[in-house]
């Protein structure tokens, strides 16, 4: 499968203002993974037509995010990772935050500092 850098998406681009590295729905706040996380869903998988009604894009957007996520891109992964050290440093991954939801401030230095550890 080509890579993402050789490939041409229609539908698809990266947000320039986000801390999100992967590709969203061109001028919608939707990632692609959003979309397929729906159509692969293990309970109630979403066909291609629902996704592309509720969403209010085209199917080819559609296939296109499916597509993409299938070629497993390296910065979704990436996102997986921030999130999860975000939520480590933070203390919203500790079992008990439901119970006790209090979030520990990070900095924009811890913040900064966290980013560059996942995507070095």
């Amino acid at each position: 499968m080509m890579s993402r850098a050789a490939t041409e998406y229609q539908y698809l681009a990266p947000d320039p203002r986000s801390a999100y590295k992967q590709l969203r729905i061109k001028g919608r706040r939707i990632f692609a993974r959003t979309i397929y996380g729906q159509y692969v869903n293990a309970e109630q998988p979403r066909s291609i037509e629902e996704l592309a009604r509720d969403f209010h894009i085209p199917i080819e957007a559609v296939k296109e995010a499916i597509a993409y996520c299938q070629s497993n891109p390296p910065e979704i992964e990436e996102d997986f990772r921030l999130d999860e050290a975000l939520a480590q440093a933070s203390g919203t991954a500790d079992p008990n935050y439901r119970f006790n939801p209090k979030v520990r401030p990070l900095s924009p230095q811890d913040y900064a500092r966290i980013r560059r550890s996942v995507r070095s």
